[in-house]
């Protein structure tokens, strides 16, 4: 026997899912087929992974927190289906955890932690091919600014970075009453139905998310004073190419479609007098 579960951590940012209802229909909205492989990041107290459990062919559950690992161990020891992995997800080489265990595409399930779900999403971002849906727990603001649109108060950097890759929607919401202990705010269920290649041509990615992170660097700027203040850039030729893409230079970044931050990318990308600056801040530097 191992005790009782710990109490949660702040540490961690630990607030458990206890509500039978939400559980469900997370599994619901996750669509997972007969004998499909899922990675569960952060199964805290077990709840969500006995669901998914008798859904999934095999879960592999990766949690931070070693004093949780200890108890999930021992509650799943019999079961064949479920693998208890005691890591920091956002220190795992996600090819070799998953890979070397089922072939993709895996399903990822996870009700993330609201201070490090940036930082997961990017790592997930990264690997898409490897996955066949994401069904993750976020705070609802950080959830309906990824699924917003341009000209929306909540479009951001991720809300382009993922919808270049993925299909997005918020199949519902969850009340702080749901966890325990009940976090302040609201939090939502985001669905992310992987592209078999991305929505529009960027070219070099790692220039698209520089692009993009300069792009919505300071809101109250103009889409010029941003590129200008993070790139080095001819005058000139920048507000050519900003003509040639059908682009204002006095628009702000978050009117932007997707689509125009990749015409605008790949034209910028093939003009030898617009060089990226060494000092852009990484995509990883904010949300946005």
């Amino acid at each position: 026997m191992t005790g009782p579960f710990p109490p949660p951590r702040k540490r961690f940012g630990q607030n458990f899912l206890t509500d039978q209802n939400v559980l469900t229909r997370i599994v619901t909205a996750a669509g997972i087929r007969s004998g499909e492989p899922v990675l569960e990041i952060g199964p805290g107290r077990g709840a969500l992974t006995r669901l998914l459990a008798g859904a999934a062919g095999r879960v592999v559950a990766v949690e931070v927190d070693r004093d949780l690992v200890r108890h999930l161990s021992a509650e799943f020891a019999g079961d064949e289906r479920v693998e208890i992995i005691s890591a920091d997800v956002l220190g795992c080489d996600l090819d070799q955890l998953l890979l070397g265990r089922a072939p993709a595409p895996w399903r990822v399930v996870a009700n993330l932690p609201y201070n490090i779900s940036s930082q997961v999403l990017f790592l997930l971002l990264d690997r898409m091919p490897l996955f066949s849906g994401l069904t993750l727990m976020l705070q609802k603001e950080v959830a309906e600014r990824i699924a917003s649109g341009p000209d929306e108060k909540e479009y951001g950097i991720l809300s382009v970075f993922c919808q270049l890759h993925c299909d997005v929607d918020v199949a519902f919401t969850v009340k702080p009453g749901s966890f325990h202990p009940a976090p302040k705010v609201h939090s939502a269920i985001l669905r992310l139905r992987p592209l078999p290649a991305p929505r529009f041509h960027v070219g070099d990615e790692p220039f698209f998310r520089r692009l993009v992170k300069a792009s919505f660097g300071n809101r109250r700027k103009t889409l010029w004073n941003c590129l200008k203040g993070q790139f080095a850039a001819d005058d000139v030729q920048l507000r050519s190419t900003l003509d040639h893409c059908g682009i204002d230079p006095g628009r702000r970044g978050e009117t932007l479609s997707l689509e125009e931050f990749a015409r605008l990318s790949c034209a910028l990308q093939g003009n030898p007098f617009f060089q990226a600056l060494d000092n852009v801040p990484s995509p990883l530097a904010g949300e946005g």
